[in-house]
């Protein structure tokens, strides 16, 4: 039987996320910010210098993504989820600062799992190849920051029902685990 599907207007709160469950599906509405690798150790650099980041990250969310180009009437083109992994060392310092959730595909660190129980902050699973139909969900595109990095650089993106499922939550339920849990012969 399939999870009714959860809205979620960002920026999140503890009390959003304290209720969300591994396998809920969840729509995203409002703003969400892309950062890959290279954006990440920028981020952590200026948290360890102690200076501002390009957005305030209380309750908001991190995509691990950066979108193709757009055509034309498009906000961007295609935008796909990224290997969360690649992300470990330095999200933790982004949820100390007020992170609520990340968008990504795969597995998760044991650091950064108890870093979401003890900050109470989610991860988001997107569909992994499904690129250019995620780029439908996104009504809005700019770059906020790192303009350097090019489709690396830090987006500010406007999303409507943007859907994912919950595979890491504050109690430390991982639905990669649970999956292969449930499936072990």
């Amino acid at each position: 039987m399939m999870k009714d599907e959860i809205r979620l207007n960002t920026p999140l709160s503890d009390e959003d996320v304290e209720k969300l469950i591994i396998g809920d599906r969840v729509l995203l509405n409002g703003i969400v910010y892309t950062a890959r690798d290279t954006a990440h150790k920028r981020l952590v650099e200026a948290i360890k210098k102690g200076k501002a980041l390009p957005f305030n990250p209380q309750g908001q969310i991190i995509y691990y993504a950066g979108p193709a180009p757009a055509k034309p009437g498009r906000a961007v083109g295609p935008i796909g989820p990224t290997t969360s992994c690649r992300m470990d060392p330095y999200a933790i310092f982004l949820i100390e600062a007020g992170i609520k959730g990340m968008i990504g595909k795969g597995s998760r660190s044991e650091e950064v799992k108890e870093a979401m129980k003890r900050y109470k902050a989610v991860y988001f699973a997107a569909i992994g190849g499904a690129a250019a139909l995620l780029s439908e969900y996104i009504k809005g595109a700019e770059i906020i920051a790192y303009e350097d990095l090019g489709t690396e650089a830090i987006y500010k993106l406007a999303v409507e029902d943007f859907p994912v499922i919950v595979a890491g939550d504050v109690r430390g339920g991982d639905l990669y685990e649970e999956g292969k849990r449930q499936y072990r012969i």
